[in-house]
């Protein structure tokens, strides 16, 4: 297994894509540190699953809680930075602590966790940081401001990060993917209901799924996989690239 000896901290872990991603870097070999939030049983079943992973509960809107799960987590040789959240709404009635908390965790987050987690990568000459970007990396929806200008965001600073990095044998890359079926898509279809006055039907198929050309939802294993990809030694000349995984939506 390639990844044996590498330790990967994926955030936002313990369901969805970050936790397909845990499982396919610990399928080659990697120990992994899980993050996020959930039942506690449920989380110690993943941690057994896994190999005995590590667990943080770390609220990732908190730079002083970010700085104590780096810390404990040790030299991290791959870093995915997937924890993310969505609020739906027009730009105009937008709740301004929905802003900064959707700009905190999906873009700060990653920056924190990123100069935390350099220096090690730069003392064993190797690292991998993958951010969780999204096809709203490369293109707008309406009511999704917040989320929108976060996932930009990423998509710039992946790109920093990688230039500056180029030399020290650490990529850094995004996977940008279009709908996932995940908890985040799910939770979101509501507010979704109410800002276009559609039925559920209706925003699967003519929001979710309307720009998708193939129809279908993208599958957590499809990034786990990207995830594993991007790791191998042979990938250190893909650096400061946005991979879609979006079924052709950002293709038109």
């Amino acid at each position: 297994m390639f990844l044996d000896g590498k330790k990967a901290l994926v955030t936002g872990s313990t369901s969805g894509i970050g936790l397909a991603v845990a499982r396919a870097l610990h399928a080659e070999g990697a120990t992994i540190v899980l993050n996020g939030f959930g039942d506690a049983d449920e989380i110690a079943g993943l941690c057994d699953e896994l190999g005995g992973a590590e667990y943080s509960d770390s609220d990732l809107t908190d730079v002083a809680a970010i700085e104590s799960m780096m810390k404990d987590a040790g030299g991290i040789d791959i870093l995915v930075n997937n924890a993310g959240m969505q609020h739906v709404s027009p730009v105009d009635e937008f709740p301004p602590e929905k802003w900064d908390q959707i700009i905190a965790l999906n873009l700060s987050a990653a920056f924190h966790t990123i100069r935390l987690a350099v220096p090690h990568m730069k003392q064993r000459g190797w690292g991998r940081i993958i951010n969780t970007a999204s096809a709203h990396s490369l293109v707008a929806s309406p009511y999704k401001a917040a989320y929108v200008a976060a996932k930009h965001g990423i998509a710039g600073l992946t790109k920093t990060v990688a230039l500056e990095l180029a030399d020290c044998g650490v990529t850094a890359n995004c996977i940008s993917p279009g709908y996932v079926w995940t908890p985040l898509v799910e939770n979101q279809i509501p507010d979704t209901m109410k800002a276009r006055g559609m039925s559920r039907e209706e925003v699967i198929d003519q929001v979710l799924l309307a720009r998708q050309p193939t129809k279908k939802f993208v599958q957590p294993e499809d990034i786990g996989e990207m995830a594993v990809f991007l790791c191998r030694d042979s990938m250190g000349n893909v650096n400061g690239a946005n991979w879609s995984v979006d079924g052709g939506w950002t293709a038109e």
